[in-house]
């Protein structure tokens, strides 16, 4: 297996839950990869504005796929971006003004949170431990910047009465209390596919990790998908392998289970 290029999702995959950071054998394993020539890059949800628990690993980091694939970077460089459509960003944000729930909307160089309840705090303030958060940006705060992302806090029932309304848009859930939404074709597999021409890889020279719905799409698009022991069911059943959870060296030992290090 000739493996060039490593692929993380962060929360979950690369940072504990649990303690907020990235092991240390996992810190050492990427190392070790690097020593070997391999190239690393971050695959998440999260916007770059919002990528502040990676100082452990940062000099190791080749490039970003963020914002499920929204925005794709190497060196700083943007090298693609995907806007929502108008329509479904006016259609998310009537309906969570018509039923009182807050919506992270994502431009291409901030973040506001729209109509904001303690649920946001909660989970990525208390939970994530984002700590960077402005809540008393609005909308207009964005200017001309295009949407990448919004993030409703709904249920799945919710979701589901709302996709056939927002017909342009790629749903993409790791958490049950609010769901990633993009452009359509928008996902962790197209920014692969977009990181992989512009490094010039082939996609057996891949190997994905994550643990969560929206981390499907790519390990389903890499030559090699690693599901944490962590992840849901359905993650791990899209997997080629199933790892140990993060919190019991997991990305160390799937590494070295397929001789990357």
């Amino acid at each position: 297996m000739d493996i060039k290029a490593l692929f993380f999702d962060i929360d979950g995959t690369l940072v504990s839950f649990k303690t907020h950071r990235i092991p240390e054998s996992t810190v050492l394993a990427l190392r070790e990869a690097k020593a070997r020539g391999i190239r690393v890059y971050i695959s998440t949800g999260r916007p770059m504005a919002i990528i502040t628990n990676l100082g452990q690993i940062a000099p190791l980091i080749d490039g970003y796929i963020t914002t499920n694939g929204a925005c794709c970077m190497v060196g700083g460089r943007v090298i693609c971006c995907n806007g929502m459509d108008r329509h479904d960003i006016d259609t998310l944000i009537a309906d969570a003004d018509a039923h009182d729930y807050p919506v992270i909307v994502v431009g291409e160089r901030r973040l506001v949170v729209h109509n904001a309840k303690p649920i946001v705090q909660r989970i990525f303030v208390d939970g994530l431990g984002v700590t960077n958060i402005d809540f008393g940006e609005t909308l207009a705060d964005l200017g001309e910047e295009r949407v990448l992302q919004m993030t409703p806090f709904i249920t799945v029932e919710q979701q589901e009465a709302l996709a056939p309304r927002m017909a342009h848009c790629t749903f993409g859930r790791w958490h049950p209390e609010f769901v990633d939404i993009t452009r359509a074709g928008t996902d962790k597999a197209s920014g692969l596919e977009a990181m992989m021409r512009h490094e010039q890889l082939e996609a057996g020279e891949t190997m994905a990790f994550g643990d969560g719905g929206n981390d499907i799409p790519i390990l389903c698009r890499a030559g090699t998908g690693v599901a944490m022991g962590n992840a849901t069911d359905d993650v791990k059943a899209a997997a080629d392998y199933v790892t140990r959870d993060i919190d019991d060296d997991g990305v160390y030992h799937a590494l070295r289970h397929f001789h990357v290090i």
